[in-house]
């Protein structure tokens, strides 16, 4: 197994060197070796559908219909969702929605209010 890092823009672990460089083969994503380190140590930036910076706490608007999968309901446009948490996985922010429950969103379907 390589001991190489992880595509940190695919997650693919094919990566492979070429000379200073670091390829990804599945997504073609190049980057420096040493760019990799600094990347490490930065904290991740969460960014809604418009650019704004993210935080736990903030309060965002869904900016699109998005169907629940499992329980067949929409949350609809303009849902107001107060106090959401940021997690590092495939859905960017834990939530509580009225009516709803608790549930997993993307940033890119929510507005900062």
């Amino acid at each position: 197994m390589s001991n190489l890092p992880a595509c940190p823009s695919c997650q693919s672990e094919y990566t492979y060197n070429d000379g200073d460089l670091l390829i990804c083969p599945e997504c073609a994503h190049e980057w420096l070796e040493q760019d990799n380190a600094s990347a490490e140590n930065e904290e991740k930036i969460y960014r809604d559908a418009f650019g704004n910076v993210l935080q736990d706490g903030d309060t965002v608007t869904v900016i699109k219909d998005l169907k629940l999968k499992g329980s067949g309901g929409t949350v609809k446009m303009g849902t107001r969702v107060k106090n959401i948490r940021l997690v590092d996985s495939d859905h960017d922010i834990d939530c509580k929605i009225e009516g709803f429950g608790s549930m997993s969103l993307k940033t890119e379907f929510v507005k900062k209010v």
